[in-house]
């Protein structure tokens, strides 16, 4: 009872508030009546008297704006009546045409018509006020609706000459708002059920009615669909039609909004029409207008035409049109027998588009009597008379019979194929949406109707798999995935037929000048391959060897460097070849060099093992896999990166399918075969002693080059395509997990991928493929072969290394840690450190790059420790090929790249013994007269050797240091008599600490050695005539000397430590370890330093006779370092016997003509062997190289004055010096007034007294007050330094021998001695 009594309270609750509810509707509907009737009545006043004041409607405006439908529903017809009148006198004051008002069924009165004009202010005011009326009351009857159609289509009919843009884009938006509060009725037999929900409503955004109207009342949307209705219906389509074609006609003046609105309209229309017997009379005129839109949307730039949004909405009408009228379902009673016909249609195939869409306009749709009705032509908006042999006199509906349904799908086949294609790759997104809507509507609604345009269809949708923007791409790839897991044999048979056509037209559409159009191509065939799976891919490429050859043909031809010249000439820009460009390995080895002397390394010159992280710039700068170097003038990247996905996907599913054993190696043997051809040939070249010019002259050889190459480029992307990398790229290109089968985890399948690898490296790293030239080499000049070999030549040639290079790149990507454990690394190390010095910038760029992913694969944080680790094969390579350098006359650039770009030659230099032995003999004279070609090269090598002994050297005295006080801490712990309690871990210990002292030993003494054979090996060179030779060797000999001397203080340092380890065995009573000391080593071997520099003196003087000045420059820095470093009394006699040839060019004055030469001057004396020297009389030194010579000289006298080391080799030879020096200051010559300072400055060092008495002995000799001496115990200046009678009498002319044409400027002599007297002999500021 209790629950009973709840039910009743709650029902007489709900009762109560829904009462209360209709109480506040009704007082709300109250109000809002009350205000409706006075502008209602202002209205109708206004409809009297234009010039009454208007200043209410846009208070009539915000009221039905803010009015609720339920409170203008009841007041529809008062409403309407007012502004239908007003929108007529708008519409008849605007119209030049005469209405006839005898067929006007309106509501309008003789009494209530007006004459005078309505202003534009109030027409659009009062066609604004229909629109809110219309949005928000739902029309009752049927007499109603028909009345307002007429009503708006008379103001629909207005031209832009007649009505504002304003008024004629509400009038379209009045009626779009009529139909779309037309609702479905109660009644589930009505036609009106039969409308489908199309996107139109979505996109507009309108509220939707749930409660459907009531039985009694009349079915709008029914009468929509009724014969009755038809004319109305395409009244209307013309109407919105033409609206949108007058706002193109109008040009830039041409509304493009009011464009899209009448073209929203018609879809709305359409959709609630909703019927293909409602529809199907009017599909000729519609597809031609709509056609007319979407060819005119191509040629327009600019104007309501070109407006994206108008074309968007032209693509979904025509689609949604389409939808209705050839709907599957509509036509499955007549679909079947239209297969009959088909070929008698294929005769019209040649006809241009407009004669089909001519005979689209004249269908026939009346009866055999020759009767006529008239209707109004959809297209034209005109009159016209048909005839209909199979419908009733005056019906605007048509029997769709197998012959009509054939040829309206025939002409709309050749519509779309039109222009779908050329859609759907438009740059604005929306219309691409546009586009992918309506494919899907399409092939879900008419599939089969329009089985001749499916495949088409599918190809545009492939297209749109792989748009750029994410949206449609993402959108197009679900119904992609919905269209083929729907499982029907249909869809596979079409994506194989797609596939097979897309592949055979490829290379025209590649070749072809629209880069679009090739783009879209290569995109639908990757995105067909992704769908249809290693299924369609096999049954397409294992059909016979032949099939899968001429699929390789098809993409060699598409990336071959023959379609170069196929795209358009704006393309074809010449591409200068680079010079010279950023390189990583010199960036690092910087880096290296600056972070050395912060490492702190063992005695074995340990290197840093911490790991730096992967070399990203590199992967971002110099992507893996690249564009072929010659595909930029074929087409973009975007297009490259489309063909390399379909190579990469045809590769993955070949390689994965357990049904296709075998056959990737059959794939892989066909493009190996290019390379095979060309291997071929180049050995039958050498075998014939061809000379490269006539092998370029045979037909097809440069051919074989190129083809070589695409095969190349081909392989790497098909390799690419087995790797994780690029298996994540189409899981995030296709937004699909799991499609793939990873190959990785399958031992036999990673095996067979290891092979296949293997096989074309073989092939990538044949010698021949690696000899044949990139430029003019001497190679090339000694056969005379530098003018007739065409540049291109060389420029493929580049190209070839450059994508083989990227192919070992490629091939350590996918194999990982593998293609180091596999040999591979090992087999390709040296060819990529060889081709770093390559001529060619892009393969020197190319083999940079991937030694820097290499590391990083490899766990390597640079390439100098990817070579540390391989140091020992490419040491084995470069000792094999400096046997037969006849063979391999590039190995000592190799060897010299390999020290200096990569960095590592202070790592392995206990490794270069063997190759230093080698260099060292080829840099004899028998070496050098074999191959005088790679004696540069050579000299280059030994110099990165002395650099790498240097950065060794500059630790072993430190660490020699270190070692001794260790031992000297150890012996102190065994005179105070803290001991071990254990003998033997005493014993053991001190056997480590012997055997660690023997490895610094040892390393110490390997790295003298290697410096020894650098000196030894480029002493003679000092006196080359060649002034790279020369200056290589000097800086070699400076690095040299540094490393020996501090061998030889390391040696000190190591024989205070042995002494030590010697006191402690013996202390400990371990004499079994003085034999593992070494105590009967000979020590005679470990003076090198003065050896080395008694045999380098003579030729350091030789480089001084010779007429080379920039070797002279660079002579006097590295004679300073050297008698810095080993003392000036081993000089002192040196430079009394040979310092003549250094001071004749300081006593030469640089403006004086030279004497000739005596004879064994000017000839000086030469081997048999060595190129003739003569001296050209136009080649002298100009004044200034001289000046820079005498400077450096001085320069050096200042070194080595000043520091006391190397002062006393100046003794023998001070007085002439100074001389010379002061002489020089004396002159007054510009440029050298500082250098002559700083000289004599550092001679005052030595002997400040001498130095003096020259410069004022010049001084006073003109001055005219010359001071007293201080006291009388000193005689007097004159008496010190009697007046000279000539300038040859002055001391310094004495001292320094005679002058050379110097003239005394005394005022620069008052400079210099004023100065000096400042500096050094007043304040003795020298050391």
């Amino acid at each position: 009872m209790e629950e009973r009594e709840e039910e009743l309270t709650g029902k007489s609750n709900g009762a109560a508030d829904e009462a209360e509810k209709g109480e506040e509707e009704d007082i709300q509907n109250g109000v809002v009546f009350v205000e409706l009737k006075e502008h209602c009545m202002q209205l109708l006043e206004l409809l009297q008297n234009s010039e009454k004041d208007n200043s209410f409607l846009p208070q009539l405006l915000h009221l039905l704006r803010r009015s609720p439908s339920h409170s203008l529903q009841p007041f529809l017809d008062y409403t309407l009546f007012p502004l239908l009148l007003l929108f007529d006198a708008s519409v008849n004051s605007r119209s030049t045409a005469k209405l006839n008002s005898k067929n006007n069924n309106s509501l309008e009165f003789d009494a209530l018509v007006t004459s005078h004009k309505v202003s534009d202010t109030v027409a659009e005011c009062v066609v604004l006020c229909l629109e809110e009326v219309l949005k928000k009351c739902r029309l009752l009857s049927v007499d109603q609706m028909v009345v307002i159609l007429k009503k708006l289509a008379y103001g629909a009919m207005l031209s832009p000459a007649e009505a504002s843009e304003e008024f004629r884009d509400v009038v379209i938006k009045c009626f779009r708002a009529l139909l779309l509060n037309l609702r479905t009725c109660s009644d589930e037999s009505c036609p009106c059920k039969r409308i489908d929900d199309f996107p139109v409503f979505k996109e507009l955004q309108f509220p939707v009615f749930n409660n459907s109207i009531s039985v009694t009342e009349e079915c709008l949307l029914a009468f929509l669909q009724s014969e009755i209705a038809s004319a109305a219906i395409g009244h209307w389509l013309s109407l919105l039609l033409k609206a949108a074609d007058i706002e193109v006609a109008r040009g830039h003046r041409g509304s493009s909004s009011l464009r899209v609105e009448a073209l929203m309209t018609l879809r709305v229309l359409v959709a609630k029409v909703g019927t293909a017997d409602a529809l199907a009379f009017y599909l000729p005129g519609f597809v031609s207008q709509t056609g007319k839109i979407l060819h005119t949307s191509r040629t327009m730039i600019s104007g309501a035409a070109a407006s994206t949004e108008s074309l968007n909405q032209a693509v979904r009408g025509l689609s949604e049109y389409l939808m209705i009228v050839l709907d599957d379902n509509s036509t499955s009673s007549i679909r079947y027998a239209l297969e009959n016909d088909v070929v008698a249609l294929d005769s019209n195939k040649t006809k241009p588009l407009s004669s089909f869409l001519e005979e689209l306009r004249q269908l026939p749709v009346k009866n055999a009597v020759q009767s006529e009705v008239i209707t109004e032509s959809v297209d034209r908006g005109t009159m016209i008379s048909v005839r209909d042999s199979d419908n009733k006199i005056g019906s605007l509906r048509v029997k769709r019979t197998d012959k009509w349904l054939a040829e309206t799908t025939s002409h709309v086949n050749k519509l779309v194929s039109s222009t779908f294609p050329h859609l759907c790759v438009h740059p604005n997104r929306k219309v691409r949406l546009g586009v992918l809507a309506s494919i899907q509507g399409l092939l879900r609604k008419c599939s089969y109707t329009l089985r001749d345009s499916r495949l088409m269809l599918l190809e545009c949708l492939f297209v749109l798999v792989c748009d750029d923007s994410e949206d449609v791409s993402s959108e197009a790839q679900t119904f992609t995935e919905i269209l083929v897991s729907s499982g029907k044999n249909q869809i596979e048979q079409d994506m194989s037929e797609v596939f097979s056509r897309l592949v055979e037209k490829l290379p025209r559409v590649v070749m072809a000048d629209e880069e679009s159009l090739a783009l879209s191509h290569a995109r639908k065939l990757l995105a067909v391959t992704y769908y249809g799976g290693p299924r369609l891919v096999a049954e397409y490429l294992l059909l016979s060897p032949v099939a899968a050859a001429r699929f390789l043909d098809v993409f060699a031809l598409c990336l071959s460097q023959n379609s170069v010249f196929a795209g358009p000439l704006n393309q074809l820009a010449a591409k200068r070849p680079l010079k010279s460009g950023f390189m990583h390995s010199i960036s690092e080895i910087k880096a290296i060099t600056s972070n050395a002397h912060e490492e702190k390394s063992d005695f074995l010159g340990s290197q840093n093992q911490n790991k730096s992280r992967p070399y990203e710039h590199v992967k971002n700068e110099y992507e893996l896999p690249n564009m072929p170097p010659w595909f930029v003038h074929v087409g973009s990247r975007k297009l490259y990166q489309a063909l390399s996905g379909i190579l990469r996907l045809v590769s993955l599913y070949i390689f994965t399918d357990s049904r296709s054993e075998g056959s990737y190696s059959v794939l892989i043997d066909i493009l190996l075969g290019h390379f095979r051809n060309l291997t071929s040939e180049l050995r039958t070249r050498e075998h014939r002693n061809d000379s490269w010019q006539s092998w370029y002259k045979r037909t097809g050889s440069a051919h074989l080059v190129r083809r070589a190459s695409t095969a190349s480029c081909i392989l790497n992307e098909m390799i690419y395509g087995l790797s994780d990398q690029a298996i994540t790229t189409f899981n995030g290109m296709f937004q699909n997990k799991g499609v793939f089968v990873n190959s990785n985890g399958n031992e036999n399948a990673r095996s067979h991928l290891i092979d296949c690898i293997g096989s074309i490296l073989h092939e990538y790293l044949s010698p021949e493929i690696w000899n044949i030239p990139l430029g003019f080499s001497d190679s090339l000049e000694q056969f005379g072969e530098d003018g007739d070999i065409n540049l291109h030549v060389f420029n493929d040639n580049g190209m070839l290394h450059q994508v083989i290079i990227e192919g070992i790149g490629i091939f350590n990507i996918c194999l990982g840690e593998e293609f180091s454990s596999s040999g591979f690394l090992h087999s390709s190390l040296y060819m990529l450190l060889e081709n770093i010095i390559c001529s060619n910038f892009e393969v020197r760029r190319a083999s940079d790059s991937v030694l820097h992913v290499i590391s990083a694969t490899q766990n390597c944080a640079t390439v100098g420790h990817l070579v540390l680790a391989n140091s020992d094969y490419v040491i084995d390579s470069i000792c094999r090929q400096l046997r037969h350098l006849d063979l391999n006359p590039h190995v000592p650039n190799v060897l010299s790249a390999m020290l200096s770009f990569v960095g590592v030659a202070d790592k392995i230099l206990p490794l270069l013994e063997e190759p230093m032995h080698a260099v060292s003999m080829e840099l004899e004279i028998l070496g050098r007269h074999h191959h005088p070609n790679l004696t540069l090269p050579f000299l280059k090598a030994v110099a990165e050797i002395a650099k790498a002994s240097k950065h060794e050297a500059d630790k072993l005295p430190n660490q020699a240091e270190s070692y001794k006080k260790d031992m000297n801490a150890k012996m102190s712990e065994l005179n105070s008599g803290i001991r071990m309690n254990d003998a033997n871990m005493q014993e053991e210990e001190l056997e480590s600490i012997i055997f660690k002292f023997n490895d610094s030993k040892r390393y110490r003494r390997i790295v003298g050695s290697i410096a020894g054979s650098c000196l030894v090996s480029v002493t003679p060179l000092v006196a080359s005539a060649d002034p790279a030779s020369c200056l290589t060797a000097l800086n070699v000999i400076e690095d040299g000397i540094i490393v020996l001397s501090k061998v030889e203080e390391a040696y000190k340092h190591e024989s205070e430590t042995k002494e030590a380890i010697r006191e402690i065995i013996e202390s400990c009573s371990f004499y079994n370890l003085l034999d593992t000391l070494g105590a009967d080593e000979d020590e005679t071997v470990e003076n090198r330093l003065l050896p080395a520099v008694n045999k380098i003196w003579p030729f350091l003087v030789s480089c001084f006779r010779s007429k080379n000045l920039a070797a002279i420059k660079k002579c006097c820095r590295t004679i300073t370092t050297v008698v810095q470093i080993c003392g000036g009394d081993f000089f002192s006699r040196r430079f009394h016997s040979d310092g003549a040839h250094f001071w004749k060019l300081l006593s030469t004055s640089p403006f004086q003509k030279k004497k000739p030469f005596s004879k064994e001057e000017r000839m000086p004396l030469q081997l048999p062997y060595r190129k003739s020297w003569t001296e050209d009389s136009s080649s002298n030194p100009s004044e200034i190289s001289n000046l820079k010579l005498q400077i450096a000289i001085l320069e050096m006298i200042s070194d080595l004055s000043k520091n006391k080391r190397s002062a006393p080799s100046l003794d023998p030879v001070f007085k002439k010096i100074s001389g010379v020096v002061v002489g020089i200051a004396c002159s007054g010559v510009k440029g050298l007034q500082d250098a002559c300072e700083n000289a004599l400055v550092g001679l005052a060092s030595v002997d400040p007294d001498l130095v003096w008495l020259l410069l004022a002995d010049v001084y006073y000799s003109r001055k005219g007050n010359i001071p007293c001496p201080p006291s009388d115990e000193f005689p007097e200046i004159g008496e010190v330094l009697p007046l000279p009678s000539s300038s040859k009498e002055y001391l310094y002319v004495l001292y320094g021998g005679q002058s050379y044409g110097f003239d005394v400027d005394f005022n620069a002599v008052e400079i210099v001695f004023k100065k000096l007297c400042a500096e050094v002999f007043t304040s003795q500021t020298y050391k």
